[in-house]
């Protein structure tokens, strides 16, 4: 199939370039602003599409991947772009997810630069390969399209997936948008492979919420990508014959603590690394990226903390909210691992209530994830802010802007005591 042919089957979901006038002398607004000589690329892409755009242009060596839904697209697309030659990867269609993590643990250990997709169960049958691939220190990168897991079976989106590797040593990057989908796969083979970090890394997006819609987002041009990202030189490596080495050797008492701990120190070093590739990045395209993004939290007196696409949402309510003079604020995590518990405890801590919202659901009695890393990281750094857990959004369950202001209303409530009563709730839960 030749390239203009391959542009035109995206006809169904009517993809569209829009040439900006200042595209016609060279850049866009944003690089205008930076005095960047960079050309964008306006495009209309889904989530899936944008993320497939994003390996196209990075070109990793091997991509293995086996389908599932909401993910199957991704590469899909990106076997396209093999087939086509738009990239010179070798592309592995395996037999499971399983052997598709295997299969890029195998291509980064002989000093290749790998890259997957999955979702939900597919993350769940990769498990035992997820851990060894960080405990191995292989930077690899992987696109999760959040779903929920089995069972009962459903393939709509929560972050059950995600939650469920929390504490694997993968690097967790979450996606409000389309657009953020694409730039943190362009940021995250720079963070991964920096020799400080050396763990691979994971960029998050909500399952046909973002994954299947489409949305304007602006590309980079494929040569400022490919110089932006760089090239992959480990300097350990299988294929090494000058430097013969064994990987994933038995590690029993003597080292194996010590190997978790500096696991630990690498994630640790990743926040700093994360925050100097943004400002790269920013540099390049004018967008700018930190662990989180506070929206109209500076002044807030209640403030709601969430990650992926719900902060759309919950920035359109606590627009509405502030023309009624209610101070509400938002805090988006993006960095979720490593967990950044000291700046968010710093962000939050002159607020009088905050809800944090889990699309997931611990089964602990006592919150989901998100909330107990906000709640421990705030108790840690001494910032004492009344804290409500609220369980939402399970197996794609619709959370309206209606339901959002609910939990505003709440906290108006909460922010006026000392200590919330039962700080444990469920958002849109039919209870009949």
């Amino acid at each position: 199939m030749k390239r203009e042919q391959y542009t035109n089957s995206f006809s169904n979901i009517e993809r569209a370039k829009i040439v900006d006038k200042n595209e016609q002398k060279g850049c866009v607004p944003n690089c205008a602003k930076k005095g960047e000589d960079t050309m964008s690329i306006r495009e209309r892409l889904s989530g899936n599409e944008a993320a497939a755009t994003a390996m196209k242009q990075i070109n990793p060596d091997v991509v293995a991947a086996f389908p599932i839904t909401p993910s199957t697209e991704i590469p899909q697309y990106f076997s396209t772009f093999v087939d086509n030659g738009m990239v010179d990867t070798e592309f592995i269609a395996v037999e499971s997810e399983h052997s598709a993590m295997s299969a890029c643990i195998g291509a980064e250990a002989a000093g290749a630069r790998a890259m997957t997709a999955t979702s939900a169960n597919g993350l769940s049958l990769m498990w035992e390969m997820v851990y060894i691939a960080s405990g191995m220190r292989l930077p690899i990168v992987m696109s999760l399209v959040n779903r929920a897991v089995s069972g009962p079976l459903n393939i709509h989106n929560d972050h059950s997936d995600a939650m469920g590797v929390r504490d694997s040593g993968w690097i967790m990057l979450f996606s409000e948008t389309n657009q953020e989908a694409y730039d943190n796969l362009l940021m995250a083979h720079r963070i991964a492979e920096n020799e400080k970090v050396q763990l691979p890394l994971m960029v998050c997006q909500d399952g046909f919420i973002t994954s299947h819609s489409i949305e304007n987002i602006e590309l980079l041009e494929d040569e400022k990508v490919k110089e932006f990202v760089g090239e992959y030189h480990p300097k350990h490596y299988l294929l090494n014959a000058k430097e013969p080495m064994a990987m994933g050797p038995m590690d029993l008492q003597a080292f194996l603590f010590e190997h978790k701990y500096q696991q630990a120190e690498a994630m640790k070093n990743a926040k700093q690394v994360i925050l100097d590739v943004a400002k790269d990045f920013e540099k390049m395209t004018g967008r700018s990226y930190g662990l989180f993004e506070e929206y109209k939290l500076e002044d807030a007196d209640i403030a709601i903390v969430c990650m992926n696409s719900t902060a759309g949402t919950t920035k359109d309510v606590v627009d509405a909210l502030r023309e009624q003079g209610i101070k509400a604020g938002l805090l988006k995590v993006r960095v979720f691992r490593p967990f950044p518990a000291e700046e968010i405890a710093k962000a939050l801590s002159h607020v009088k209530a905050v809800a944090v919202l889990d699309k997931a659901d611990s089964l602990n009695g006592a919150g989901g994830a998100l909330f107990t890393d906000v709640t421990s990281g705030m108790q840690t750094n001494n910032v004492t802010v009344p804290t409500a857990s609220y369980i939402y959004g399970i197996g794609g369950r619709d959370t309206t802007s209606k339901e959002i202001e609910s939990v505003f209303k709440d906290l108006m409530k909460d922010s006026k005591k000392d200590k919330i009563e039962n700080p444990y709730r469920y958002l849109g839960l039919r209870k009949e």
